[in-house]
């Protein structure tokens, strides 16, 4: 596995790597290993129908939350991809940013498990939640596990 990132190091991987996600304004709050919060910031391009804010963006804050969960473990591997990724609506949030809470739920030699919660910035019960599963690439490991095909 490569080296620790750091809160800024993975904040410039998810916004000037992914071009889409600098365009929402994302920043990391928390990136502690297993355990991430990332924020999205209200902007009026978030609205959709019904003055709520619209899903992909959502889906989007979920996915690159997990993405800072499995590097704050693993290390910069730019490669780890999303293999899986479930969404539950659960709730209208109104207007305003939206808070992301990651965690691990499961770190194996290939596959990372995890979860995401997201909140509105004045609400304490989740709108949304995700689950989904991040494929680790096979040369990230440690040459040793290589080697006997973990």
């Amino acid at each position: 596995m490569k080296g620790p990132m750091t809160a800024e190091e993975f904040e410039e991987l998810a916004t000037k790597g992914v071009p889409y996600v600098g365009q929402l304004g994302l920043r990391v709050r928390r990136f502690e290993p297993g355990a991430v919060e990332v924020v999205l910031p209200w902007q009026e391009i978030l609205v959709r129908p019904g003055g709520t804010i619209c899903g992909p963006a959502m889906f989007a804050l979920a996915d690159i939350t997990l993405y800072g969960v499995v590097l704050s473990l693993i290390g910069r591997v730019e490669l780890a991809v999303t293999t899986d990724l479930t969404m539950h609506f659960l709730s209208r949030p109104q207007p305003g940013a939206l808070i992301a809470q990651g965690r691990i739920l499961r770190l194996g030699s290939r596959l990372a498990v995890g979860e995401v919660a997201i909140r509105g910035s004045e609400r304490p019960e989740p709108v949304a939640h995700a689950v989904g599963t991040y494929a680790i690439p096979r040369d990230a490991l440690p040459i040793d596990n290589r080697e006997h095909g973990s």
